[in-house]
C-alpha cells in the first residue's frame, strides 16, 4: 500500500497552516465582527420599532443557527484539505438525501445506491488528486445509472427514475464535488472561504436590496419574494467583493486582471441567484416550502446551500482556465503515494 507523500500529508492534515494566508485571516475576522455586531443591531432596530416582533424572532433564530453553521463550515477548511473533502462529501450525501426524500426517489433503493456510490467515487478521485478520474466519473456514472436501472425490468417510469437520479447526481455529487476538489490546491482555504462568504452575502444583499427598493418581481411564480431590485443590488455589491477577494488570493497570476476578475464577480452573483431559483423551481414543482428542517430558520441543507450548486463548478472551471487547482501539488496521492505532475 502506498504511503502518502509528505507534501500531500501536510496539505491534507496540516492544520498549522490554517492562518498562513492573509485573506483567510481577513475573512474570519470579518465573520467574527458580524457575529458580534449583529445582536447589537437587532436590539437597536427592535427598540426603535423598525422591525416587528415576528421579524425580530426570525432574525434571532437565524442568528443562532449561524452560530452553529459558521464553525461547522469553517473548522474543516481550517483543519486541512482532508477534512474539507470529507465535509463536502457529507454535504453532498445529505443534500442528495433531502432531494431523494422530497422527490420520492428514495424508494428506488438500487438507483439511489448507484448515486451514492457515484458520489463516493468522486470523493475518492478528489482525495487521490486524480483529475482525469474525477472528470471521467461524471459520464461513466451517468451511463451506469441509465444502464443498470434497466435491470429492474420496469419500463414504466424508467425515464423519470433515471432523470431524477442523474439530476441529483450532477447537482449534489458533481457540482458540489468541485468545491472539494479545490482543496487539492495549496491555497484552497481562502478560495473556499471566499466562495462560501460570497454566496451567503449575495443572498443577504439581495434580501436587503429587495426590501429597500425592490418593486418588480423577478420570477413571481418561482420565488415570489425575489425582486429585480434585489437581484441588481446583490450584483452591485457582490461583484467587487469577489473581484477584490480573488485579486488578493491570485495576485500576480494571469487571472489577476480586472478584465477577468470583474466578470468572475458578476457571474458568481448571477449564478448564486440562479442556483437559488433552481431549487425554488424544484420545491414549487413538488409543492413544498422547504426541502428539509435541518437548520432552524433556514429549512434544509439544500435550502441554505443551493447557491453553491452553480457557483462552485463555475469558479472551479473559470479559475482553472487561468491558474488551475493543485497543479503544483503531487497527484495520485493514494494510488501511487504521490507523484509530481
Amino acid at each position: 500500500m502506498s504511503v502518502i507523500d509528505p507534501v500531500s500529508a501536510d496539505r491534507l492534515f496540516g492544520w498549522r497552516h490554517a492562518f498562513d494566508h492573509p485573506v483567510t485571516v481577513a475573512i474570519l475576522a470579518g465573520i467574527a465582527t458580524v457575529l458580534v455586531v449583529a445582536p447589537i443591531v437587532f436590539t437597536a432596530l427592535s427598540r426603535a420599532g423598525i422591525i416587528d416582533e415576528k421579524l425580530r424572532r426570525d432574525l434571532w433564530v437565524r442568528y443562532f443557527a449561524w452560530l452553529v453553521l459558521v464553525p461547522v463550515l469553517a473548522f474543516p477548511v481550517l483543519l486541512g484539505a482532508a477534512w474539507t473533502m470529507a465535509a463536502v462529501t457529507l454535504l453532498s450525501l445529505f443534500c442528495y438525501r433531502e432531494y431523494a426524500r422530497a422527490t420520492g426517489l428514495f424508494r428506488e433503493k438500487f438507483i439511489s445506491l448507484l448515486v451514492v456510490l457515484g458520489i463516493l467515487a468522486l470523493s475518492f478521485a478528489t482525495f487521490d488528486h486524480w483529475y482525469d478520474l474525477f472528470t471521467a466519473l461524471i459520464p461513466l456514472t451517468t451511463g451506469a445509472i441509465a444502464a443498470l436501472a434497466v435491470l429492474a425490468d420496469r419500463p414504466k417510469g424508467y425515464i423519470q427514475r433515471v432523470a431524477l437520479a442523474v439530476f441529483g447526481y450532477l447537482l449534489f455529487g458533481c457540482a458540489l464535488g468541485t468545491l472539494g476538489y479545490m482543496a487539492n490546491d495549496a491555497q484552497y482555504r481562502p478560495t473556499i472561504l471566499l466562495i462560501l462568504v460570497a454566496v451567503e452575502l449575495n443572498d443577504v444583499f439581495a434580501y436587503v436590496s429587495g426590501k429597500t427598493f425592490g418593486r418588480r418581481k423577478l420570477a413571481p411564480n418561482t420565488s415570489p419574494g425575489k425582486t429585480l431590485g434585489g437581484a441588481l443590488g446583490a450584483l452591485v455589491l457582490t461583484t467587487p467583493l469577489v473581484a477584490v477577494g480573488f485579486h488578493f488570493i491570485f495576485r500576480g497570476t494571469p487571472l489577476d486582471r480586472p478584465i477577468w476578475l470583474v466578470p468572475l464577480g458578476v457571474l458568481v452573483s448571477v449564478l448564486g441567484q440562479l442556483g437559488d431559483l433552481v431549487l425554488s423551481s424544484v420545491k414549487r414543482d413538488l409543492g413544498v416550502k422547504d426541502l428539509g428542517v435541518t437548520i432552524p430558520g433556514h429549512g434544509g441543507l439544500l435550502d441554505r446551500f443551493d447557491s453553491l450548486l452553480l457557483v462552485a463548478p463555475f469558479v472551479f472551471h473559470y479559475v482553472g482556465q487561468f491558474v488551475g487547482f493543485g497543479l503544483d501539488q503531487p497527484i495520485w496521492v493514494i494510488t501511487s503515494g504521490g507523484v509530481m505532475p
